[in-house]
């Protein structure tokens, strides 16, 4: 047996800057020892729809979903069974049954050496959920990303969920607000294994576990690696905690600040942040032990104005942030803010991540605040500023951390320039491959809502 791993791009082409998709590899070591495997990446080259395979696994993403719907279609033409896996078969299992013989709803790792047998058998399940109790023991086969050309970056899982509920994050749905952390033994085994190189904490929110963090960071400071996490802001109120990730080799650290506006902040039901002074004591404290910030913005909510917008700006680049993410509100499947948008009828081409028409640098709600137009140029006109030549050399000079070491310096810059040409390309770029000759049209008018 023969199990081809698909891991589809946004738009059908290849990517920037991409990194080794982790799902796969927890895959991969789950599945038994006799049955070929073979990942194929668009998000590096083409994948070959046409070579011989006995299962397609596909993770899906809602931002992902058209273009794995295009390559389910091509499989399923020739025969071809398909297994759907990720966000979009939790949230929305009802469409992605549509395209698929059989879903995983919620994390895969257990069930899936069933789901192989049973599809080998000739007997697959429509629908597989085993809720995962516990993540000892999982087996990472890192052995599938082997010939292809990812960042030098590992990526290492500690902990999944996240003990808040954001208005417009779909991880509580997902891991029907569970969190639980793998042991700090074994995750620093693998973390020593990996070698020197620079290491990415996939998890939403390192930081979910207080007692469990700290136990990380004991476990992750004599083996002198470089690393990079994301965690909520609440990391950073605790200079001792701050001091000890420096010395556990923390290197930078992504941080949701989402909005400036306190309203917003209460509507996002994220008002346990303070706000922009909680924000710039945050950086400076970091900054000060020499770990770089990489804050995210979300833009659109009702009490948002274009004011806002260039504040968003004004605060990245006044902080010396060393990236920034300027993101349009995204109403993802169910998420509050995506039900709350569907119910007063504000939501554009609805299911918008079937509808050509989507694209990505533009709005698919009507905003309130402000103009669909307004909104829309103002996010591509920050973008283009905060990672234009003169603010890029200036966060660069003017960042405690990254004139620390010439080292920080060529990685701030080498950074900023792929994000630089990232955003570049991504304007304007549609959901799926508008050249795949797979016809989801006719799928998009009656698309039911999640399964509570």
């Amino acid at each position: 047996m023969k199990i081809s791993f698909l891991n589809p791009s946004m738009t059908g082409k290849r990517t920037q800057g991409r990194f080794e998709p982790l799902t796969f590899a927890a895959l991969a070591g789950a599945t038994p020892s006799d049955v070929e495997r073979v990942l194929h990446d668009e998000c590096l080259r083409p994948i070959p729809v046409d070579e011989p395979t006995d299962l397609a696994a596909i993770s899906v993403s809602t931002m992902t979903a058209r273009r794995a719907y295009q390559l389910a279609t091509q499989y399923r033409r020739r025969g071809v069974p398909i297994v759907m896996g990720g966000y979009q078969p939790t949230l929305f299992p009802r469409e992605v049954l549509r395209f698929a013989d059989a879903i995983v709803i919620g994390e895969a790792e257990r069930v899936w050496p069933r789901i192989v047998e049973d599809f080998r058998a000739g007997r697959p399940q429509r629908v597989y959920r085993e809720p995962c109790l516990s993540l000892e023991g999982l087996r990472y086969d890192r052995t599938i990303f082997a010939g292809k050309r990812y960042q030098p970056v590992r990526l290492v899982q500690f902990g999944r969920g996240c003990r808040y509920d954001c208005d417009f994050c779909v991880i509580p749905r997902f891991f029907e607000k569970r969190w639980m952390h793998r042991p700090v033994g074994e995750v620093a085994d693998e973390v020593g294994r990996l070698g020197r190189g620079h290491i990415f904490f996939v998890d939403d929110n390192l930081y979910a576990g207080h007692d469990a963090f700290r136990e990380l960071l004991a476990a992750l400071t004599p083996l002198r690696v470089r690393w990079t996490c994301q965690a909520s802001i609440d990391v950073a109120s605790d200079p001792d905690l701050v001091r000890r990730m420096a010395a556990a080799g923390c290197f930078s650290v992504l941080i949701g600040f989402e909005s400036l506006v306190p309203d917003t902040l209460t509507r996002m039901k994220k008002n346990w942040h303070r706000g922009r002074s909680q924000y710039e004591d945050a950086v400076r404290r970091l900054d000060n032990e020499g770990i770089l910030v990489y804050g995210t913005f979300v833009m659109g909510y009702d009490e948002d104005t274009p004011g806002i917008i260039d504040a968003c700006l004004e605060f990245a680049e006044r902080s010396h942030l060393f990236l920034a993410a300027f993101n349009l509100l995204m109403p993802l499947p169910g998420t509050d803010v995506y039900q709350r948008l569907l119910d007063q009828g504000r939501l554009i081409g609805n299911p918008w991540w079937l509808d050509s028409a989507t694209r990505f640098c533009k709005p698919v709600f009507k905003p309130l605040g402000m103009t669909s137009e307004e909104l829309e140029e103002g996010a591509r006109r920050i973008r283009s500023r905060f990672y234009g030549f003169r603010s890029i050399f200036s966060r660069a000079l003017s960042t405690g951390a990254v004139r620390s070491s010439p080292l920080r310096l060529a990685l701030f810059l080498t950074a900023n320039f792929v994000y630089r040409r990232e955003v570049r390309r991504l304007d304007e770029q549609p959901y799926g491959d508008p050249d795949d000759p797979a016809d989801l049209e006719g799928f998009a008018a009656d698309v039911p809502h999640p399964l509570p």
